[in-house]
């Protein structure tokens, strides 16, 4: 799964596809390339969780700031 696979998975599909990436994993019983490519997988997964999760850590920011803000006027 290259990166263009994962671009325009939203959040929670991306997670759900994470998790059963881990569970495979964790069965067992895949080849090194197998097990390669599914670890490879996951972290194009996860790096589309985390670009999720900075997003709207950056969207609290903005609403706390401007909250903040009215609040100094």
């Amino acid at each position: 799964m290259s990166e263009a696979d994962t671009a325009g998975l939203g959040y929670e599909q991306a997670r759900d596809q994470l998790v059963e990436v881990v569970k495979e994993l964790e069965a067992g019983g895949l080849s090194l390339e197998q097990s390669l490519e599914l670890w490879e997988k996951g972290e194009q997964l996860a790096k589309v969780c985390e670009r999720h999760l900075e997003g709207a850590r950056e969207r609290i920011e903005a609403a706390l700031a401007s909250v903040e803000t009215d609040d100094a006027e």
